[in-house]
């Protein structure tokens, strides 16, 4: 198989179960939610394809404060919340560690603290179809690249 000389971009937001996906080549969008082995075969069939491709994976633990704690709530739902955080934390070094094990290029990124709307999303995408927010975070990674 030729392999083609085209940057082909992925945006990743990091999920225990499923991870947003964003695929990008050239303006051709794709959106998924893969879990994690999905994610591996992905990248072999893709590093088999594409010479440039890029992942960029949002990394939480690049934040300096991973507390996110709920003054209301109480200490088994705060504790709750930890697990959560820590498990996406553990999935998002678990995936650049995919990509270095794939030699395939790799950016961590620090995430913003801002959501888009499906709504915006589709205004500044052209996307005709159904999102997650999952699906539009991991699109802001690559968005502009």
């Amino acid at each position: 198989m030729i392999k083609k000389k085209e940057k082909f971009i992925v945006g990743i937001d990091p999920d225990v179960d499923k991870s947003g996906v964003a695929f990008l080549n050239g303006n051709q969008l794709q959106l998924d939610n893969l879990t994690f082995f999905q994610l591996f075969d992905y990248f072999n069939e893709m590093k088999k394809k594409y010479l440039g491709l890029e992942v960029y994976v949002e990394c939480g633990f690049l934040n300096k404060s991973n507390w996110h704690k709920k003054s209301d709530r109480s200490a088994a739902f705060n504790s709750k919340i930890g697990e959560h955080t820590g498990a996406n934390f553990e999935t998002a070094k678990k995936i650049v560690e995919m990509c270095e094990y794939l030699k395939i290029t790799h950016y961590k990124i620090k995430p913003t603290k801002s959501k888009i709307t499906n709504d915006y999303f589709k205004s500044i995408t052209g996307y005709t179809g159904k999102t997650n927010q999952e699906q539009r975070d991991a699109f802001m990674l690559i968005f502009g690249r």
